[in-house]
């Protein structure tokens, strides 16, 4: 249902139901939120993945089926599951990257809207199908909306209509599109940027992604703690003897 393997610094997390094209049920949902929830020191940077030709074609029709005869607070714990995963990997402690083919469907947008970072393949295929299910994409929305912005999310969100990875490019959600053969090498490229800088720079810089513009006194004193601390020194030290800093690595 899930594999999840150890590159390294690097964990790559691949949904494994290629059978129902990666679709979330009850079980899946659970194994990817502890996976998130419990990021060892170690891991400097996440792929998430699908198996198959597939990222994620959003709910799986049985579990759907299931909830169709829950009650309304039995609904409200199952859709929490659910939002609580996306909040896991948009909080996760290090850089999470997307690699995304084929169909992102309702819950498959919203865990590519929840990672940091989405490669897709030129075959890549989105829409924010819920509404043709007579449902909403609330859920995924608080992840989905700040990354495309209201006007993108009001027109996608209302129709339901498929879009291409150049669409889906052009409004922010994804951050590259490559031929499917390059889908590897685009998500390497990204890793080495992450694996080049410092670890705890780049959690404290995605951090203050997340945060509400800081004070120019807040700024200042984020920027003088890291200037002080080891990793800056020596991240500048090597920069001016032209070496490699002592916490670059390169992707496995």
């Amino acid at each position: 249902m899930l594999n999840v393997e150890s590159e390294g610094s690097v964990l790559r997390v691949t949904l494994n139901r290629p059978e129902v094209r990666n679709a979330f049920n009850d079980e899946l949902i659970a194994e990817l939120t502890a996976v998130f929830s419990h990021i060892a020191s170690d891991v400097r940077a996440v792929v998430l993945a699908g198996a198959g030709e597939t990222f994620c074609a959003g709910g799986d029709l049985q579990w759907m089926r299931k909830a169709a005869g829950y009650t309304e607070s039995q609904n409200y714990e199952d859709a929490l599951r659910l939002a609580n995963l996306l909040k896991s990997i948009s909080e996760c402690r290090v850089p999470v990257i997307a690699r995304v083919q084929g169909a992102a469907f309702g819950g498959g947008c919203g865990l590519v809207a929840a990672a940091d970072i989405a490669v897709s393949a030129e075959n890549g295929l989105f829409a924010f199908s819920e509404v043709r299910l007579g449902l909403v994409p609330a859920t995924i929305s608080p992840f989905v909306t700040p990354k495309i912005g209201t006007g993108h999310a009001r027109h996608l969100f209302t129709t339901g209509e498929a879009f291409k990875a150049e669409h889906a490019l052009r409004i922010g959600l994804v951050h590259d599109v490559v031929p499917l053969d390059s889908l590897d090498t685009a998500v390497n490229r990204r890793l080495k940027a992450i694996l080049g800088a410092g670890p705890s720079a780049v959690a404290r810089a995605k951090q203050l992604a997340h945060e509400s513009p800081l004070s120019l006194d807040d700024a200042a004193k984020l920027l003088a703690r890291t200037r002080a601390g080891e990793e800056a020194r020596e991240g500048i030290a090597a920069f001016l003897e032209k070496r490699p800093a002592s916490f670059v690595e390169e992707p496995a």
